[in-house]
């Protein structure tokens, strides 16, 4: 007799990690991205400017397809989540969708344009500034929780308009803008690189401010995500996750103003990111959809799920390995002058 679980329990769990790898991929590598767009009105001149974008110019494109394979997987494997999500943030994924696009064309226009630099400049800012926002009300509002009543969300069309979804819009904004600093950090030297580390200190203190304020809001939140953090034994070994958390702030602290290591302050930021993700995906775990959903309940038939599995193997191991070797082509510091337009 197999000792395997059934093909039903464990291919649904396969299905929500390879998702959450996606989601995950896109927020660490994109979000620096929208973050130089958060942090275009701090550039001196439009030649500071074209440096900071120029330092995402060659890559900025490829993240995004983390998104397409976190989407198309959630369609594909949880199409009960799929519905329940979109009907539910129907407007803060529209506004989403748009500004990623607004942030796109006006990446590419601006190096084009002539006589409307300046109103392209403002759009690459908009864009990512409402694309980051609206990323994280889209966050605040699944880790709230959906109303829902036989399957069905309740909650109306702006049901995901919320004090709590407000601050985590404001908080991805901010954890955006630290990960555009530490990435010029990375990417620049000389008067940019200045500039970027007088703005990733305060922006350090920031982010640290805004994970207590959500972490300090959960257990008020009717999907129960703080209190699976305490049920049986689970928290004895999930309390390694906030000592980490303030260990990483202090060393990244610490790190921005050495100028011997420019690498250390953008890889304890990106550590931020994955400790709060893993944090939040730990305390919502089995529900897809709190405070109901399971994986389970939302799965796509086995057989629609095994016939997608050639994706689950192929699509992520494919998009890594383009991810690695575009990173690897354009590795080191990126010239004032340098240019790929």
């Amino acid at each position: 007799m197999s000792m395997l679980p059934p093909i039903e329990t464990w291919l649904p769990v396969a299905w929500f990690a390879v998702i959450a790898f996606g989601v995950m991929m896109y927020v660490l590598l994109d979000g620096f991205v929208l973050g130089l767009g958060i942090l275009a009105p701090f550039a001196q001149d439009d030649d500071q400017l074209d440096h900071m974008m120029n330092t995402a110019a060659p890559i900025w494109d490829g993240n995004e397809t983390w998104l397409v394979l976190g989407g198309a997987g959630l369609l594909a494997a949880f199409p009960k989540a799929y519905a329940l999500v979109l009907s539910a943030l129907y407007l803060p994924v529209l506004l989403m969708l748009i500004a990623l696009v607004f942030r796109g064309v006006a990446f590419e226009f601006r190096f084009k344009a002539k006589t409307l630099r300046r109103a392209w400049g403002l759009a690459f800012w908009l864009g990512s500034v409402f694309a980051a926002f609206a990323q994280g009300v889209i966050l605040g509002a699944i880790v709230e929780g959906m109303p829902l009543q036989a399957g069905k969300y309740i909650g109306g069309a702006f049901g995901w308009f919320s004090p709590f979804s407000m601050l985590t819009g404001v908080a991805v904004l901010t954890g955006y803008a630290l990960l555009g600093a530490t990435w010029l950090i990375l990417k620049t030297d000389g008067k940019l690189q200045a500039m970027a580390r007088t703005l990733a200190r305060p922006l350090t203190l920031n982010v640290f401010a805004f994970i207590g304020l959500v972490s300090a809001w959960l257990p008020f939140l009717s999907s129960g995500v703080m209190a699976r953090w305490f049920e049986n034994d689970r928290f004895l070994w999930l309390s390694p996750v906030p000592l980490l958390v303030v260990m990483a702030t202090w060393l990244l602290w610490r790190a921005i103003p050495r100028d011997d290591r420019d690498a250390r302050p953008f890889v304890l930021s990106l550590s931020l990111f994955l400790l709060g993700f893993a944090g939040l995906l730990l305390g919502m775990w089995p529900y897809i959809v709190p405070p109901s959903l399971t994986i389970w309940d939302a799965a796509a038939p086995p057989a629609t799920q095994g016939f997608a599995i050639a994706g689950l193997v192929v699509l992520p191991a494919a998009t890594e390995g383009y991810t690695w070797w575009s990173y690897s082509v354009f590795k080191g510091k990126i010239a004032a002058d340098a240019g790929y337009h």
